[in-house]
C-alpha cells in the first residue's frame, strides 16, 4: 500500500493504459462468427454477406457472393438489402473491428440476426477459404 501511495502518478498510468487496452474489447457488442461458421451459413444458404471495405479492397478480394457497400454509405444504401432481412447478415471488413458499427447500422435498419466475420477478409485468407475477384 506504502508503494501505492508513494507511486501513485505510476500507478495511474498503468491504470490508465491497461484500460485503454481493453477498451476496445468491452465496447464490440454483438455476436461474432468464425470462418467456419460463416462458411456453414454459406453453404446452407441462410446468409447475405455485407462487405464493408472500400471498392478498391473489395475488388482486391472478397468472400463468394458478397455485396460491397461501403461503411460510409451503409445507412444511405441498407434499402437494397431490404430483400435479404430474414436472412442473416454476415458484416465483413479487413479485421474485423470496423464491421461492428456496420452491424449496429444494420440492427437499426431492421435486420433481426447480424453478425460479425471474426477477424475480418484477413482470418478468412488466413484459413485458406475462397476468395472472389
Amino acid at each position: 500500500m506504502k508503494f501505492i501511495l508513494d507511486h501513485i502518478f505510476l500507478v495511474g498510468i498503468a491504470v490508465l493504459s491497461g484500460g485503454a487496452l481493453l477498451w476496445p474489447a468491452l465496447t464490440q457488442r454483438g455476436k461474432r462468427a468464425t470462418p467456419q461458421q460463416v462458411t456453414l451459413l454459406i453453404n446452407r444458404a441462410k446468409a447475405t454477406i455485407v462487405d464493408v471495405r472500400d471498392a478498391a479492397a473489395f475488388g482486391e478480394g472478397h468472400l463468394p457472393d458478397a455485396r460491397n457497400i461501403p461503411l460510409g454509405e451503409l445507412a444511405k444504401r441498407s434499402g437494397e438489402l431490404d430483400k435479404f432481412k430474414n436472412r442473416t447478415a454476415v458484416v465483413v471488413c479487413q479485421k474485423g473491428t470496423r464491421a461492428f458499427g456496420a452491424a449496429k447500422i444494420l440492427e437499426k435498419a431492421g435486420f433481426a440476426d447480424v453478425v460479425v466475420l471474426d477477424g475480418g477478409i484477413e482470418a478468412w485468407k488466413t484459413q485458406g477459404l475462397p476468395i472472389t475477384k
